[in-house]
């Protein structure tokens, strides 16, 4: 679980109530996980302030990443909210992947290839 001292630990950045550790199985080199320090289901139960925190974290992971990789021209940022949504892990946690030119060979419709078939439009 991510609320684990031995996770909390290994954190890479941390912002109030919140801490950036790198994904197990990152998408792409870079891709991170933001995460509530508090043990809570998904993004819709996290509080103001802990959104807050999450947010000026990812902006700072962000600037962070592209600073130390040129290569880096873009973002997918994402949370699975639900089994059905692809929700694996019982905590909510918020992905900041980073994507550069041809790494894929048509990354039109980003986040709506959760679905293959609806990603281009």
């Amino acid at each position: 679980m991510f609320c684990q001292s031995s996770v909390i630990s290994s954190a890479v950045e941390k912002n109030g109530s919140v801490f950036a550790i790198q994904d197990k199985y990152p998408v792409t080199p870079g891709h991170l996980l933001v995460i509530p320090i508090r043990h809570t289901q998904d993004f819709f139960s996290l509080t103001e302030s802990e959104q807050k925190d999450a947010n000026q974290l990812l902006r700072l992971l962000q600037g962070r990443i592209k600073a130390e990789d040129t290569k880096v021209v873009g973002f997918n940022i994402g949370a699975n909210c639900g089994e059905a949504a692809g929700q694996a892990v019982d905590h909510v946690h918020i992905h900041l992947i980073p994507r550069r030119k041809g790494d894929m060979t048509d990354p039109r419709g980003g986040v709506r290839g959760v679905i293959p078939e609806k990603r281009l439009y």
